[in-house]
């Protein structure tokens, strides 16, 4: 499994029965969430898309109210070889309802093209700043976790994954922060680096598609080039909840030392 990690950026983890249990909390935490009125900012993409961010109500180790902490197969991978889990943030909430993608507010038809037809293909951490949009390194995670909370066919806006493009993106960040101390990363504009890089992937790395049930769950690189495909017209999910997946990527500390390793 480290072995394929390394090589492709990603794994999926079989079921197991805590992290199923686990699921079906957070599916109950996850229906109070979307209609808290606290949230309803995160309802974007004319109605397709919950982003969710912090909405779960878990604690540092992923408990949820009455619950056991999060466990499993992608846990004591996490812990063995990517460092310690916890401390945990509250967890991602993010649901696609049919009709996904719609514009997002404010998103330009250059943007909204990006999203429909490269699945909004982005490394999480690397944000927009200035009038001009350029980009940063902003928020530097550790891994990102994903756990399916309900059952949905494969169709149903999956996430996406351009296998081996941790790599890429390893060598394009490390030739923008060339010659910088390390300090001072968090300044770089590493626009044209990420901007080629994604161009490099797109035209080199294979794109797939994950689905997984509740019960598994599906792990990525840092620095792996990921988004989410369109919802099909054929795509199926519970009634009125879309498709619904709790993502956990935690900040990396010290992450100047650690961001651009091959782990």
């Amino acid at each position: 499994m480290l072995d394929h990690f390394r090589q492709f950026g990603w794994l999926r983890f079989p079921m197991d029965p805590r992290v199923r249990s686990w699921a079906e909390q957070a599916r109950d935490a996850a229906t109070d969430a979307i209609s808290d009125p606290a949230h309803a900012q995160w309802l974007d993409c004319e109605g397709t898309w919950f982003i969710g961010v912090d909405a779960l109500p878990n604690d540092a180790d992923g408990r949820l109210p009455s619950g056991a902490p999060l466990e499993g197969p992608a846990v004591d991978f996490i812990s063995k070889h990517l460092g310690t889990l916890s401390p945990l943030h509250r967890a991602q909430l993010s649901v696609i309802y049919p009709g996904y993608p719609r514009p997002r507010r404010g998103e330009s038809d250059a943007a909204f093209g990006y999203r429909r037809n490269r699945d909004a293909a982005h490394v999480d951490g690397i944000k927009m700043f200035g009038e001009a949009r350029r980009r940063r390194v902003e928020e530097p995670h550790a891994w990102v976790l994903g756990l399916p909370l309900n059952v949905t066919s494969p169709d149903a806006a999956p996430l996406v994954v351009w296998e081996g493009s941790h790599d890429i993106m390893r060598e394009a960040f490390a030739s923008a922060f060339k010659e910088v101390p390390a300090q001072e990363w968090h300044l770089v504009d590493v626009t044209d680096a990420y901007t080629a890089a994604r161009r490099e992937v797109f035209e080199t790395c294979k794109r797939v598609t994950v689905h997984a049930a509740p019960g598994e769950a599906y792990l990525m690189h840092r620095l792996c080039l990921h988004g989410v495909a369109p919802w099909s017209d054929a795509a199926t999910a519970p009634e009125g909840e879309g498709r619904m997946i709790a993502y956990f990527r935690p900040e990396m500390s010290q992450w100047q030392a650690h961001w651009l390793a091959d782990l």
